[in-house]
């Protein structure tokens, strides 16, 4: 597939937008908006079944970036199966770092709160907010990793289950 003109993505790649995860590129447009003609990436997130349409040149300020390494993909899983940061704090401010770091973007920092709150899921103690951070850290981790891994989320979930329960053991 072709690249664009100066455009640092193609139709058919797969990167990542920090508010939504991993997504596709399915077109590169060019649209009037507010009497400005603007290119757009056009991506679409599988799992919402939604479209997302980005400036291209906007595209690095939000965040947008082509998926990780496969280093950095298993780096994330060896992170996921180590020791838990210890929760310490006020939990609404706990909470807000946590989901600064699962919508930064960043595999490693979405790695981090899976490390973290992954008692949350199966902990009667866990709060309902906790919960829901957690799972939204895993989906992120899980389909980047399973993406750049080239395998089925299904795969690395159960990696990543199995990961911590020998931490947990």
């Amino acid at each position: 597939m072709k690249k664009d003109s100066g455009d640092p993505f193609r139709i058919g790649d797969l990167v990542v937008y920090p508010a939504h995860g991993v997504c596709r590129i399915e077109a590169i447009e060019e649209r009037e908006l507010c009497g400005a003609k603007v290119r757009l990436f056009v991506m679409s997130l599988n799992p919402e079944r939604m479209t997302l349409m980005v400036p291209t040149d906007r595209a690095a300020s939000a965040g947008m970036r082509a998926l990780s390494d496969p280093e950095l993909a298993e780096a994330a899983m060896k992170l996921i199966g180590g020791r838990s940061r210890s929760k310490r704090g006020i939990w609404s401010r706990r909470a807000q770092e946590y989901e600064k770091k699962i919508r930064s973007g960043d595999l490693m920092q979405a790695a981090e709160v899976v490390r973290d709150l992954r008692g949350g899921t199966d902990d009667p103690g866990g709060s309902y907010s906790e919960r829901q951070l957690y799972e939204l850290a895993l989906a992120r981790v899980t389909q980047e990793v399973a993406a750049v891994l080239r395998t089925g989320e299904s795969v690395v979930r159960s990696r990543i289950e199995t990961a911590q329960a020998s931490r947990a053991a």
